[in-house]
């Protein structure tokens, strides 16, 4: 028999995977823990970090490019004073702490601004070596540490020059809301900064100095640990819930006091590329964020309940293995010795007919093609009479299937439904506010940066400037920075005195905007335009406009759904999905969201999120308005984000899903074995049925091929044994009947 055909190997399998499936249902729906921290809880801390991440990153390699910028741009010039250098920087960007100008050959100190920088801390001899003008992190004599950007101010029969700017490793308007901390760790552990803990002194009462001291122990404690799992290769220590992260990132759990129990993300800094290093990445720097989160009870469903549902299986299992077995395989097995027994040429026994439509009616076609061998009578015409009509196979295994959708159908529709009921932790509320304000914070800083940087471009520029060498700076700044899709400049009739990228969008014959950054919205797609005035050339401006597609890039943030920026009048303008430019909210109670967070709480707005039902689930959604400083300030936009409960590791949606997979797996394992059964023994056991039916009646012609080594192919061979039997006799009798006979003889 084949190894895979015949009527045993199907029926096997299905009991075995019924076996296993009802172990799968007693263990998975009789044991799922609500552990006192959900996971989805832990998966959002997680996500935190690599915000915090992919901020940092960010704002790091952002410093390292406008330096650059900045020196080379100065460097295509004039000679400039060390003075008039950091002048320009400053009043472009505030982002340096401190910045110096130092002479290279002497190391004399020409220039500073802010703080004092440790220029100490610098080789001058190795400079030009390969890495010499990297950044690097330095410790100051208070304990804080800062990072060195460097870059070189050269011109022609002059001095080289070293321009340093000096930046503490904090956030850029990361939103940590209540309780929570975050802090950058160096490869080593070692905290570099932090924030979100006060320092001991700030506290009033003995009770939240222990508690500042634990919160200290605990994060130097997450440091740890998370610099060590950092140092593994990120395709290697990929974790659930990481999504489009492209660094090593996770979650940490820690220790447990009134109530509530420490919880951290963690997330290495990571380029924006797969594989693609940057300056920031080379510092080997870690995110951890830390939040104390109240624990709820611990919660286990039911064991009973699945072992209820298992032993339903059994059951049912056992039914439909058992009518298998009755009706499908020992009929042909009976079939199989009883042709067998034929062909062997014992023909004094009855055939004993089994029951069942096409077993009986192979049965009883056998027993007329016995009573041929033995008499050799000519066949006569079976009568409709004499065939009954009997339940067929392919009808048992339709009821075979419908006692399976039986159990699976309440499984996965019915069983354990997460309703109204269900417990959404308020820590996750908090995160989608929190994560949805930094980014927009992240976005507002974009649109700043930008047209910070038209603005350092504009101010090496003046009235002596001619577009040849307009044009050179301005494809200069379009290759450093994506982020523009046309550079141009244009004077005050509206006239494009030099161009770099694509096709100018918005200059129309108009002279420059007056607003620092606007939208144009008389396209198909919204075009973000920011200005840079250049001074003393009457109304001149460099004009730069955004690629809608560097917006959207923006907005790829794991677990946070659905993401919208909106502008005042609720047009979508920004989205991490698919969308149409500057339609509406199709949600009343998003529009209701946008508009409560645009409302001032004290001196500004405040974001603001909201769990609600839709269509049956919770759906947890956030809104954040542009709030602080810098030219993206008058936009007025909201960056609006939401996103079903039900996609989290909550203990309610988790015993759901089970269930829901316990009847998909049930429904898979029906249909595979039952489909292998119709496939494999039923079709042609139909089919020899009714070849049997026809050798029977006196079709001696049709030969009798079997389709697979098994059973019913068995059966066929032994007919066709039979057939040619029958064949043999038919042209005997006709030779016999047919000689003729001896001549008279002759008197």
């Amino acid at each position: 028999m084949s190894l895979l055909g015949g009527i045993r190997p199907p029926i096997t399998v299905l009991s075995v995977l019924l076996l296993a499936l009802a172990g799968f249902t007693a263990l998975s729906l009789g044991s799922v823990r609500e552990d006192r921290l959900p996971a989805a809880v832990l998966t959002s801390q997680q996500h935190f970090a690599e915000d915090g991440a992919i901020a940092l990153r960010a704002s790091l390699d952002e410093s390292v490019t406008d330096l650059g910028r900045a020196a080379a741009l100065f460097s295509t010039g004039k000679p400039v004073a060390p003075d008039a250098v950091l002048d320009k920087i400053g009043s472009v960007y505030q982002k340096w702490r401190g910045t110096a100008v130092v002479e290279i050959g002497s190391g004399r100190l020409l220039a500073a601004r802010g703080e004092n920088l440790p220029l100490t801390a610098i080789d001058r001899t190795r400079l030009s070596g390969e890495g010499g003008l990297a950044p690097r992190m330095v410790k100051l004599a208070n304990g804080e540490t800062r990072l060195l950007t460097l870059s070189l101010l050269s011109w022609k029969d002059q001095p080289q020059q070293l321009l340093v700017a000096s930046s503490s490793l904090r956030f850029p308007g990361i939103s940590l809301g209540n309780f929570r901390a975050i802090a950058v760790v160096g490869s080593d552990g070692t905290v570099l900064s932090n924030d979100g803990i006060p320092e001991p002194e700030m506290v009033l009462t003995d009770l939240q100095r222990a508690d500042v001291k634990r919160d200290t122990a605990q994060l130097a404690s997450f440091a740890k640990t998370a610099a060590h799992r950092t140092e593994a290769n990120p395709l290697t220590a990929k974790e659930p819930g990481s999504g489009g992260f492209l660094g090593v990132s996770g979650s940490l759990m820690g220790g447990e006091w009134g109530g509530e129990r420490a919880a951290a993300g963690y997330a290495r800094l990571a380029g924006p590329e797969a594989g693609v290093g940057t300056s920031a990445t080379s510092l080997e720097l870690t995110v951890v964020a830390m939040v104390n989160i109240a624990q709820n009870p611990a919660r286990t469903s039911d064991a009973f309940a699945g072992l209820v549902l298992a032993g339903a299986l059994l059951l049912v299992g056992a039914l439909v293995v058992a009518l298998l077995v009755g009706t499908v395989q020992r009929p042909l097995i009976t079939l199989f010795l009883e042709s067998r027994r034929m062909t062997r040429g014992d023909l004094t026994r009855p055939v004993s007919v089994p029951r069942g439509a096409e077993a009986a009616r192979i049965g009883n076609a056998l027993e007329r093609l016995r009573g041929q061998l033995l008499d050799d009578a000519v066949p006569a015409p079976a009568t409709p009479g004499r065939r009954k009509r009997r339940t067929g196979a392919r009808v048992l295994l339709a009821l075979c299937g419908v006692l399976l959708l039986a159990w699976c159908v309440p499984l996965g529709l019915l069983v354990n439904r997460a309703g109204e009921d269900v417990v959404v932790p308020q820590q996750l509320v908090n995160d989608q506010r929190e994560r949805t304000d930094t980014l927009n914070d992240r976005i507002r800083r974009a649109l700043n940066e930008g047209q910070a940087d038209l603005l350092s471009v504009a101010s090496l520029m003046g009235d002596d400037t001619t577009p040849q060498h307009m044009t050179t700076v301005l494809e200069r700044t379009a290759r450093e920075h994506l982020r523009y899709a046309s550079l141009y400049v244009l004077d005050g009739t509206g006239k494009v005195l030099a161009q770099a990228g694509g096709t100018p969008q918005t200059a129309g014959g108009k002279g420059p905007r007056k607003e620092p950054i606007a939208l144009h919205d008389g396209g198909k797609e919204p075009v973000v335009v920011a200005t840079a005035q250049i001074p003393g050339r009457g109304g001149t401006a460099i004009v730069g406009e955004f690629r809608i597609d560097f917006l959207n890039s923006l907005l790829k943030r794991p677990g946070l759904g659905e993401i919208r920026v909106v502008d005042s009048q609720h047009r979508i303008i920004a989205s991490n999905s698919g969308y149409r430019a500057f339609e509406k909210l199709d949600d009343e109670r998003l529009d209701a969201l946008v508009e409560g967070s645009a409302l001032k709480v004290g001196m500004s707005p405040r974001p603001g999120s909201i769990l609600y039902r839709s269509g049956g689930d919770h759906v947890i959604a956030a809104a954040a308005p542009f709030v602080g400083g810098g030219a993206a300030r008058p936009m007025d936009w909201t960056v609006v984000s939401w996103q079903s409960a039900k996609g989290l590791a909550i203990h309610e949606y988790s015993l759901q899903n089970r269930t829901v997979l316990a009847g998909l797996l049930g429904f898979a394992v029906g249909a595979a074995c039952l489909g292998w059964l119709q496939i494999i023994v039923v079709a042609p056991l139909r089919d020899l049925a009714r070849r049997a039916e026809a050798l029977a009646d006196g079709d001696r012609r049709t030969v009798l091929y079997p389709r697979h080594h098994d059973e019913v192919g068995a059966v066929t061979r032994s007919l066709e044994i039979i057939r040619q039997q029958l064949q043999q006799r038919q042209q005997q009798r006709k030779q016999a009947g047919g000689r003729p006979s001896a001549p008279a003889g002759r008197n």
